[in-house]
C-alpha cells in the first residue's frame, strides 16, 4: 500500500501546480521596485561609448525606461509603438540596450528610428539583473523623482499602451483623461 502512496501524492502535487499555472498570468510577476527608487547605475551611452550616462538623467519628469535588444523578436514588434509613443505622448523614453552588440544596436535605431532620449549600454547584463529584468522587452514607468510606478513585462501592444501605459503616465503627470 505504501509503494502507491508516494507516487499518488507526487501526482496530486503536479496536478495542483498545473492547475495553478493555468489560472495565473506569467506577465504579472511583481516587481520589488514598485513604489521604490529605480536602482542607480552608470553605464556607457550607445551613441558615444566614452560618455558615461547615469540613471539620474531620468529624474525631473515622468519617464519610461525600455529594456531592449536587437536579437529580441518581440522588441522589434514593439519598436514602432515606442516610436509613435515618443512622438505623440510628450513622454521621455530612455533605452537600456541589454546584452547586445553596439554596432547592431546603432544600425537598428538608424533603420527603424530612434524613440529614445538616451540609450544606456548594458553589455554584461548586470544592470538588467539589478533592475530585476526577467527578459526583454520590459518597460518601467518612473515618476519625476525616479520612483518606479509601473513595470510591464513583455512587448508593449496598442492595447497595453492605450489601457495601461498612457493612463499611468497621465495620472503621474496630473492630466485628466
Amino acid at each position: 500500500m505504501h509503494r502507491y502512496l508516494v507516487p499518488f501524492i507526487v501526482f496530486v502535487g503536479l496536478v495542483l501546480l498545473f492547475v495553478f499555472g493555468l489560472y495565473n498570468d506569467p506577465k504579472l510577476v511583481p516587481s520589488p521596485f514598485i513604489d521604490k527608487p529605480l536602482p542607480t547605475f552608470e553605464l556607457p551611452g550607445l551613441q558615444d561609448p566614452a560618455t558615461s550616462l547615469s540613471s539620474g538623467i531620468m529624474k525631473g519628469d515622468v519617464a519610461i525606461l525600455n529594456v531592449w535588444a536587437t536579437w529580441c523578436i518581440p522588441c522589434r514588434q514593439e519598436h514602432p509603438l515606442l516610436v509613435d509613443l515618443s512622438r505623440s505622448a510628450n513622454i521621455k523614453i530612455y533605452g537600456l540596450n541589454y546584452k547586445d552588440v553596439r554596432t547592431d544596436a546603432l544600425a537598428w535605431l538608424e533603420k527603424l528610428d530612434n524613440p529614445y532620449q538616451q540609450v544606456f549600454v548594458d553589455e554584461s547584463g548586470n544592470t538588467g539583473i539589478d533592475l530585476g529584468v526577467y527578459g526583454v522587452p520590459e518597460t518601467f514607468i518612473l515618476d519625476a523623482q525616479g520612483i518606479v510606478r509601473y513595470k510591464h513585462i513583455g512587448p508593449l501592444t496598442v492595447d497595453s499602451i492605450r489601457t495601461v501605459i498612457l493612463p499611468v503616465i497621465n495620472e503621474l503627470k496630473g492630466v485628466q483623461p
